[in-house]
């Protein structure tokens, strides 16, 4: 029975030839997404690695819980602690650390790295261990810098030059002191790092005289735990806590590898949809070829074979095509994890150099997925083929499924799309993150209902196409008669195709409906013209505010400052406004009092108010960062949303209480409103600063628009794969088709259907079976996208459902041309049978 099913293999290579194709392209994607996070990874974890070479213990400042009316905060760090831990038995040194955000332009005023790996810091007196300059010397005031090779290459900087940086805001235009090289992950994934003597940084960095940590090397024959405990015994351990850098290597490597495996599990459900869709091809491959086998395999079973023996040789021919697939689909997915990686270099998301990692577990589980996924998908058509009679075998190729089957089958579908509606329905009706699950549940259970009763699905469908294809004649009949044939197998062909289409339809009406409902609150909830911000999100200076407020054309604008404080003993973050101003500058609508903000008059949020259970005319007490208490007084109620909500107090009452302020953004409303002009003014003023935008409603919109439109092309894309194999389903159905029909199709060319009719037959069939899959893809799609949609609108008001027409067109279309495309070597190959070997063949 081995060598028959050996045998069997070797006759059979072309009609094989596509099932390796899908499983090969489903095992690339797995090992590709392993080879590709793995080696991301371990780039990451090694530049991490050498980033604590120089640090045996670090000492970091213990956050202050929040007590009773007390804000917690992080203190600081100052001279006399460091002057500790340099004098303990086992330091051999100690170095303060101050960081932050620091910009980089380049000569053409183009941010440097994106702003979010954009990094400034100290360098350590005159020679810094950690930093080796390769030209240049160390940086003295506020008006030297050093910037690493890395940034002085890429954007064509010497030492001294003059260049622009951006810490919170206003730009400063420092002279290059000199330029050193360093190991930090950031800087070799394409990030910039700028250092500044201690004081400067001190200063530009807000810490006025203390440190963000503590590096402390210890003395030759002192270990880390050693010099970890004597640190403990020195210094207070109610303020700060110290860690050996041992552990901050490890900790750093599982952050890693713990921010990888979100990355790693979404690639691997792309793959995991991908490898499904390859079953039905799997399934529908296996199936056709013990049908046109069954009195082969009926000799055996005369001859003394066993059912067992018959299902085995079955599984055999599976091994050898998932073992085929599986080393073959290996050796494609370490080229697809290479060209990932470099693929993300060309988005300007570069990560450390390092090694393309193949680890045995990626091996292991790229011949396991391929061989496994193929024999469970050849199981079924092998076991049903062993039960078959020897006799019935013998006097009929094909047995027509029974009644009692097909009702059997119905029925069950019937069961799980019911289920699935039903619990999908009911998870619209939960709010947020409760109804997650269950919507998950309800989908998968919707998918595979819905898949099962695809061949009774297929018959009233297909049905109404049937006024279209009168129109090609002779050829249009027998498609139609062809294409539903064999439900189960034109529903097996669809169903790849339709899997692809529900998540890409869903995934759009999503993305469209939520892009929809932020532009609605943008244009709702701000009268402002523009709102500036850093590129980064992170806090701007309030020198920014300042300036602005005294540019040429602005009527009205506000920072929105956030601080920290104690109500009623939890922890709340008040935001400071222009209270003059704010009223001008958003649109909210007040549930009840008034919008007035100043002095004690607050105004609050209605999520707030009911958490506290005020209402207009209440007086609640705010404890602040600095220990002093206010009593304030909720002028008015007003309806929050993602995009302004909290209490809001007027800065002049809340300044005064805060150490180091803030703001994240400003308002800014002008004379002649959102113009060109009005922007290049606002950002002259700012200093034509990389670092900042000046965005208005329009941009703010486009902005999230853009991340969705990222996303959605990330999907497309992952989502592609499982189209392909889709296709590649539809090619092999059809060609197996043509085979099985091979005597038919030579006595309709006998009675008189030329070539031309016989490939538009074929054609016309596998147009017909796509669509069909289209049109069920692209319903589920919009099914799943509203009821998501449902679950979105408890916590977004401004929510409504947005059905893209256009792109819903495209993708009917998609499916269209895939059948069309599918059709080509199938047709071709059908109009070249002879027909008198044709009609002889049996």
């Amino acid at each position: 029975m081995f060598r028959t099913a050996l045998r069997n293999v070797l006759a059979h290579k072309a009609r094989l030839l596509m099932t390796v194709l899908a499983v090969m392209l489903g095992v690339a994607f797995v090992s590709g997404t392993l080879v590709f996070t793995n080696t991301i990874s371990d780039a990451y974890q090694n530049s991490s690695a050498k980033g604590f070479q120089g640090v045996d213990v670090a000492v970091q400042a213990k956050y202050q819980d929040s007590k009773g009316d007390q804000v917690g905060k992080t203190p600081d760090l100052t001279q006399t602690l460091l002057d500790k831990a340099a004098k303990v038995p086992g330091a051999a040194s100690a170095t303060g650390v101050v960081s932050g955000f620091t910009a980089i332009a380049d000569k053409h005023g183009k941010l440097i790295g994106g702003g979010w790996q954009s990094a400034g810091g100290n360098y350590w007196g005159t020679k810094d261990a950690r930093y080796p300059l390769v030209s240049g010397h160390a940086p003295s005031g506020a008006g030297q810098v050093l910037i690493d090779s890395k940034t002085a290459e890429r954007a064509g900087y010497k030492v001294g030059d003059t260049v622009r940086i951006s810490v919170n805001g206003p730009v400063l235009t420092p002279t290059i002191a000199g330029i050193f090289t360093t190991d930090d992950g950031n800087v070799t994934a394409g990030g910039s790092l700028a250092l500044f003597d201690t004081a400067t940084a001190q200063q530009l960095f807000g810490k006025k005289g203390a440190y963000d940590e503590i590096d402390v090397t210890a003395k030759s024959g002192t270990g880390q735990a050693a010099l970890k405990s004597q640190l403990d015994q020195a210094l207070p351990q109610k303020l700060v806590e110290t860690t050996t850098g041992k552990k901050l290597a490890d900790d750093q490597a599982k952050q890693i590898a713990d921010g990888m495996s979100g990355l790693r599990q979404g690639l691997l459900v792309f793959a995991g949809i991908a490898l499904f869709v390859g079953t039905f091809i799997i399934a529908n491959t296996f199936t056709m070829l013990v049908a046109q086998r069954t009195k082969e395999l009926a000799l055996l079973r005369a001859v003394g074979a066993s059912r067992r023996q018959v299902t085995r040789s079955v599984l055999i021919e599976a091994f050898v095509v998932g073992a085929v697939a599986g080393v073959t689909g290996l050796a494609a997915g370490i080229g697809i994890g290479a060209g990932l990686r470099a693929l993300m270099g060309s988005f300007g998301a570069s990560v450390p150099d390092g090694p393309l990692v193949v680890t045995p577990g990626t091996v292991a589980a790229a011949l396991a997925v391929g061989v496994v996924i193929t024999m469970l998908a050849a199981w079924l058509p092998g076991r049903r083929a062993a039960k078959i009679p020897p006799v019935a075998a013998m006097s009929a190729l094909h047995s027509a499924p029974t009644t009692k089957s097909l009702v059997l089958r119905n029925t069950i579908g019937a069961l799980f799309s019911a289920a699935g509606v039903a619990v999908i329905l009911a998870a619209t009706t939960m709010s947020g993150s409760d109804g997650q699950a269950p919507m998950g549940l309800g989908a998968v259970l919707l998918i595979i209902g819905v898949f099962v009763l695809t061949p009774l699905l297929s018959r009233p469908l297909i049905a109404a196409a049937a006024p279209l294809l009168r129109g090609f004649g002779v050829s249009g009949k027998l498609a139609r008669q062809n294409s539903v044939r064999n439900p189960r197998r034109t529903a097996a062909t669809a169903s790849a195709l339709m899997i692809g289409l529900t998540l890409i339809t869903g995934m759009t009406v999503m993305a469209g409906s939520l892009q929809k409902s932020i532009d609605k609150m943008a244009s709702a909830a701000i009268r402002a013209d523009y709102v500036v911000s850093m590129a980064n999100r992170n806090p701007l200076s309030p020198d920014v505010a300042e300036k602005v407020a005294a540019t040429d054309g602005v009527t009205a604008s506000s920072p929105l400052r956030n601080a920290a404080s104690r109500i009623g003993g939890e922890t709340e973050f008040l935001t400071g406004v222009d209270g003059s101003a704010i009223g001008k500058l958003t649109d909210l609508t007040v549930d009840s009092g008034s919008f007035k903000v100043g002095g004690s008059d607050v105004v609050v949020d209605d999520d707030t108010a009911k958490s506290h259970g005020w209402k207009a005319g209440s007086v609640f007490t705010a404890h602040y960062e600095d220990g002093k208490a206010q009593r304030l007084t909720v002028a008015g109620v007003y309806e929050g949303n993602q995009m302004i909500r909290g209490i809001m107090l007027d800065n002049a009452t809340l300044t005064p209480h805060v150490t180091d302020p803030a703001d994240m953004q400003v308002m800014v409303k002008t004379a002649d409103g959102a113009t060109a002009a009005a922007k290049d003014e606002l950002e002259r003023a700012l200093g034509s600063n990389p670092a900042i935008q000046v965005q208005d409603k329009q941009d703010l919109s486009d902005s999230i628009a853009q991340v969705f439109t990222l996303i959605l092309n990330m999907v497309y894309g992952l989502l592609a794969m499982a189209v392909i194999v889709a296709v590649l389903g539809v090619i092999n159905t059809l060609a197996m088709s043509v085979f099985e029909r091979s005597q038919e199709i030579g006595m309709l060319r006998a009675i008189g259907l030329d070539r031309k009719a016989v490939k538009r037959m074929v054609r016309l069939e596998s147009l017909v079976i796509s669509l069909f899959g289209g049109v069920l893809g692209i319903g589920l799609g919009v099914f799943f996208g509203w009821a998501a949609g449902r679950l979105v609108g408890a916590k977004m008001p401004t929510y409504e459902l947005v059905l893209p027409w256009t792109r819903m067109a495209v993708f009917l279309l998609l499916a269209g041309t895939v059948g069309v495309l599918a059709a080509l070597w199938p047709a071709r190959r059908a109009a070249k049978l002879n027909m008198l070997s044709a009609i002889k063949s049996e």
